[in-house]
């Protein structure tokens, strides 16, 4: 007995949702073990990898309130894994700069991570995982004009 499209596509939800779920569950759960709030994370990756960044594009970034973005920025603060300097732009802002402390952390910290989310999509070969990169960048794209 074969499938309608539309339960093809509930059972694609499912499924979809479910690995997601796993995937985003364990990947949390890898940076928490490491001593690091999520949040935390987030930020201190995007200033990494990015540069330093003012809170409102922070907040902006996360689609995160800024008073919230400005709690997380504030704990980092105090850790010494961050500095607020202030804006060249705007002198009543700032921008949020990665110390060295901070990239010592995530020199140590990245790569493992990295491969941790490389041990979670291990199960696919790297084919596999360039069609999905292709039919969930369609499915997205579409999905904007729904």
């Amino acid at each position: 007995m074969s499938m309608s499209d539309q339960q093809i596509d509930l059972k694609l939800l499912r499924v979809w949702s479910r690995a997601s779920k796993t995937v985003f569950d364990n990947i949390q759960k890898d940076i928490q073990d490491r001593g690091i709030r999520f949040e935390q994370f987030m930020i201190l990756e995007l200033l990494y990898n990015k540069g330093s960044h003012p809170i409102q594009k922070i907040s902006d970034v996360f689609s995160i309130p800024s008073g919230s973005i400005t709690y997380v920025v504030d704990k980092l603060e105090k850790t010494g894994y961050v500095e607020r300097q202030p804006s060249p732009d705007d002198r009543r802002s700032s921008i949020v700069v990665l110390t060295e402390k901070g990239k010592e952390l995530f020199d140590d910290l990245f790569p493992k991570h990295v491969q941790y989310i490389s041990e979670n999509f291990s199960f696919a070969t790297s084919e596999e995982k360039l069609q999905l990169i292709e039919i969930l960048k369609k499915i997205g794209i579409g999905a904007m004009d729904v």
